[in-house]
């Protein structure tokens, strides 16, 4: 190719994440031409450095503290974990961060992938620049589709890039466990971390800002029995608590808190919320501001662009693989929808034009121990909603969760609304509940009446029973 060629395609996707991915798996498949630019690994964050490493490092963890619950195994398991094995494991399931298989996936559905920096240079046109100095312009017939997803957002401390913090990358793909680690932050990425490092070795100390307490964004009891085990495995967790400053001196890290603790560590780990990556991709040249979130309809297009779509965390709808998998699948639906001139789309809630589950039916598992699976807003999102709700809460304890492993401690929360007497929102705590909540996320998303979950039955004996429960206490309270 020249220095400065031109092509045209339906469809220009900038980055190869899944989300990017699967928008150009369903273009593709309704017959468009997709080009595909990134300017990492195809595959993407979640790929080589969140999802795939991070469960890789808890798998074992979770399967230890499993087996520790059960006479005539606990026995053999008591040993630390082997954590050369481990991160050799994990390696592998980030596919030592080289991306051929999923090239060849891209290749494999008949996108184009450029490699490089891809910006907007105005509608409907990408401008790539490739690591090799060559530079395209890829116009858009159709759509162009920023899928760049999000990136740690670090807090504005002074000198902070000198102490060379970890942030999810690093905390995930570290070659081997730290003898210390701070980590400051109390959500799903602190809590995740906390437990693997903790389980390989690392002394582990957690830093969460104000009162909230860990998870603050699901269900009270969540964190408080997250905390409550991290506390028992060794975890030292201080709430209530702000770093005031941190520095490297001779290696070690060194972080005062607003209490005027001085706490020293070998690593430090912010894990304090997300940015978008839009900063350097050309929004200004469309009209919009580089660096911020991309607000959209729910067809995932842009407010005020009728051929620019934002599809994963730059929307900042629902910061989850899976979830901008699904908003993929709208998206390219959409957009397939409008190239073929279909003149009305099926944005009616639950339409196959309108990412309405990302209102509605949002499910999460934090793979820690326990385990905490939700779908659905929590109690005090459906009543700040306006939804006239009521709670429903038991502990698991079922068969299936006595025989799961001794001393199975867990518990349950169902959100009913009143008026149409539907379930809104689910969330389990304990052991092995991630597998359970793909049930929740169903009653949500399809609307099932209370009374039609009675003939639901659950399997005995299984862990799932705990729904008889949560009907029976609705239905008698």
């Amino acid at each position: 190719m020249t220095q400065s060629d031109s092509l045209t395609y339906d469809v220009v996707v900038i980055g190869a994440g899944p989300v990017g991915e699967n928008v150009a798996d369903r273009t593709r498949a309704a017959g468009l031409s997709t080009a595909i630019v990134e300017s990492e690994l195809v595959g993407g964050e979640c790929s080589y450095w969140a999802c795939m490493p991070s469960k890789a490092l808890l798998r074992p963890v979770i399967a230890r503290a499993d087996a520790r619950r059960l006479p005539g195994l606990a026995g053999a398991v008591q040993e630390p974990l082997d954590a050369a094995a481990v991160l050799a494991r994990r390696d592998e399931f980030a596919s030592h961060w080289k991306d051929d298989g999923q090239v060849q996936w891209v290749e494999g559905i008949g996108a184009d992938l450029y490699r490089g920096q891809g910006r907007l240079a105005g509608p409907r046109t990408v401008e790539v620049a490739g690591p090799d100095g060559t530079r395209r312009t890829l116009t858009a017939r159709h759509a162009v589709a920023v899928c760049t997803g999000s990136a740690a957002a670090l807090p504005p401390l002074p000198g902070l890039a000198e102490v060379r913090p970890w942030t999810s990358r690093e905390a995930t793909s570290a070659e081997s466990a730290p003898g210390r680690l701070l980590v400051v932050g109390g959500g799903v990425v602190a809590v995740e971390m906390a437990t693997a490092w903790q389980a390989l070795g690392s002394r582990v100390t957690m830093l969460v800002r104000g009162e909230g307490g860990l998870l603050a964004r699901m269900e009270p009891f969540a964190g408080e029995l997250v905390a409550e085990a991290l506390t028992e495995a060794g975890v030292d967790v201080r709430t209530g608590v702000s770093v005031e400053s941190v520095t490297r001196e001779n290696g070690t890290v060194v972080a005062v808190t607003d209490t005027g603790d001085r706490l020293e560590a070998d690593e430090i780990l912010f894990a304090t919320g997300r940015s978008p990556r839009t900063g350097d991709i050309g929004l200004e040249t469309v009209g919009l501001e580089p660096g911020s979130w991309l607000p959209v309809d729910d067809s995932l297009r842009v407010e005020g662009h009728d051929w620019l779509y934002a599809v994963g965390d730059v929307n900042h709808r629902a910061l989850l693989t899976h979830q901008g998998k699904y908003q993929a699948r709208i998206a390219g639906a959409a957009i397939a929808a409008r190239a073929s001139g279909v003149p009305i789309l099926e944005s009616d809630p639950w339409g196959a034009h309108a990412a309405t589950a990302d209102h509605d039916a949002v499910p999460q598992v934090v793979f820690t121990d326990p385990e905490v699976a939700s779908v659905g807003p929590t109690l005090a999102e459906a009543e700040q909603a306006g939804h006239r709700v009521r709670a429903v809460d038991v502990p698991i304890a079922v068969a299936g969760s006595s025989l799961y492993g001794d001393g199975y401690k867990g518990r349950a929360r169902m959100v009913v609304d009143l008026e149409d007497e539907i379930v809104r929102g689910v969330t389990f705590v304990g052991p092995g509940v991630g597998e359970m909540i793909h049930s929740a996320t169903v009653a949500v998303a399809g609307r099932v009446p209370v009374s039609r979950l009675w003939h639901a039955v659950p399997s005995y004996p299984t862990i799932s029973e705990v729904w008889l429960r949560l009907l029976e206490t609705y239905r008698d309270n």
